[in-house]
């Protein structure tokens, strides 16, 4: 695999993968994701790319065909009356093709964007895991993760 910056005429196959994140999210609850859709329309993926502060990476195949992505966030504090100003890398969504997982691409893919975050002075790389995706959990904590705070919910 060779992974690398996400580029624009990696739309498409991108847009094939944030469908199978939202199925996934959709079984898990199905009343907060709706089923058949996307986090991102083609537009503003096309300014994601283009944004240096919102890089985007891609594990591609021999053939150069995209089997997973990684979208991430630089996030910092400064001047907040509480947290310290720390530069984050925030990992907002990871996927590998569901017809290629267990084959170490999500290990690739992390793995690069944690050297990404530390080549660009980040003090340290963040995500968010739906309890629902035990399957994501339990890869995060293989790589290494363990949880900074807990989301809680109450439906009414």
């Amino acid at each position: 695999m060779n992974i690398r910056r996400a580029r624009q005429e990696d739309i498409p196959r991108i847009m094939d993968l944030l469908l199978q994140v939202c199925m996934i999210h959709h079984q898990g609850r199905p009343d907060l994701f709706k089923p058949m859709s996307r986090k991102y329309t083609a537009e503003q993926l096309a300014g994601i790319i283009a944004d240096d502060k919102r890089p985007v990476f891609v594990a591609a195949d021999s053939s150069g065909k995209v089997q997973g992505y990684a979208f991430c966030v630089f996030v910092s504090h400064a001047g907040d009356n509480m947290l310290t100003d720390i530069r984050t890398l925030y990992i907002d969504d990871l996927c590998v093709d569901e017809n290629m997982r267990g084959k170490h691409i999500g290990k690739a893919l992390f793995g690069a964007v944690k050297d990404y975050a530390r080549e660009n002075g980040c003090y340290n790389l963040t995500l968010n895991v739906w309890s629902c995706n035990t399957p994501a959990m339990k890869f995060y904590e293989s790589c290494g993760l363990k949880p900074q705070k807990t989301g809680m919910e109450t439906i009414l």
